[in-house]
């Protein structure tokens, strides 16, 4: 079955980020449009995936991670502004029955992703 799903790793501890804020919003012309909000579990990732089945289709997605926030509920000291706070990435799906995985790999100073299965 198709499937987008994500998950949260704190680099800069070495562990899954639980409790991260995540909203996934699809392209509508220049407009996002939410479709998901949820928070990450204690492995950092969702309980459920993000969409699945015949809701994967192609087209520009976004994911926003509230990245700062999460640091700031572990009591680490930021800066402010942060200078990582909301990471948003933009993405796209190619293939409707494709699986997408999106993780984020994030510390108080840097973050990746990369396209999963």
């Amino acid at each position: 079955m198709a499937k987008l799903s994500t998950h949260v790793l704190d680099t800069a501890r070495g562990r899954p980020a639980p409790g991260v804020s995540i909203e996934l919003s699809a392209a509508d012309g220049e407009r996002w449009t939410p479709l998901v909000r949820t928070l990450t579990n204690a492995d950092g990732r969702t309980d459920a995936p993000l969409l699945a089945g015949d809701a994967v289709r192609p087209g520009r997605y976004r994911l926003s991670f509230a990245a700062g926030d999460y640091f700031r509920a572990t009591g680490v000291e930021l800066p402010e502004p942060p200078f990582v706070d909301v990471v948003v990435i933009d993405f796209g799906i190619a293939e409707a029955g494709g699986n997408y995985h999106v993780p984020l790999l994030v510390s108080p100073w840097a973050w990746s992703t990369y396209r999963g299965s």
